[in-house]
Order: structure tokens, then C-alpha cells, then sequence
């Protein structure tokens, strides 16, 4: 499916976790994304409401190093910015579960059996 084609965030789903088949981009990204929360958190909880934009800083740093020097391609973030941090909370939870691994590999093989199921 083409980025084009994308009309929801289950559409966009296969996309993001094709992007993100790399063990080590989904470990910066874990660490990116909670390192942001936190800091996000805590400046609610001080009521620094001005600086809470520095709270992407963390986040967006780990991931655009894990697209670009592991996975190299370019962040899902440019074309589709709010399901992109769906994603993030997603990928999060599932690593946090220990099904995000289980989510690689069966997205993995349903694009791999895709082809077949068209041709028909």
C-alpha cells in the first residue's frame, strides 16, 4: 500500500512497523519516546507550560539517529506526523509486553504471502 493509499492508522500500521524492523530503532525509540514522556510529565507537574516543547527534543533526536544511521530511511514523522506518535505509544506498549517482536514477524509474513493473495 502506498503512502497515498494510507486512510487510517490500521492502514498505516504495517508501514510504521516495516520502518521500524530493526531491533536497534525500536530501542531508541523506546528510550527516546520515554525520555520525552518523562521530561513532558514533569513539566506539566512544575506547570512549565512554555518549555514543554523542549520535551520532542529527546524524543525526535533518538528516532531520526535510528532511522537514518540504522534503518536508513526517513522518519514515518514527515508524511504522517500524528500516526507516527501513535505508533511511537504502540511500538512502546508492545515492547513493554513483549509482542512487538510476535507484531515484526507477522506483519512480515503477511507481507510476504500479500503477492500470492492478489494474483488470484
Amino acid at each position: 500500500m502506498s503512502e497515498e493509499e494510507m486512510k487510517s492508522f490500521s492502514d498505516f500500521w504495517p508501514h510504521y512497523v516495516r520502518e521500524h524492523s530493526q531491533p536497534g530503532t525500536r530501542a531508541l525509540h523506546f528510550a527516546g519516546t520515554s525520555i520525552a514522556t518523562a521530561t513532558a510529565c514533569a513539566l506539566i507537574a512544575r506547570r512549565k507550560w512554555r518549555l514543554l516543547p523542549l520535551a520532542f527534543i529527546p524524543g525526535y533526536a533518538a528516532a531520526w539517529l535510528a532511522h537514518f544511521l540504522i534503518e536508513g530511511n526517513r522518519p514515518a514523522t514527515f508524511q504522517h506526523p500524528l500516526w507516527s506518535l501513535i505508533g511511537d505509544y504502540k511500538m512502546v506498549a508492545l515492547m513493554l509486553t513483549g509482542k512487538m517482536d510476535e507484531e515484526v514477524a507477522r506483519l512480515s509474513a503477511e507481507a510476504r504471502l500479500k503477492p500470492l493473495s492478489s494474483s488470484k
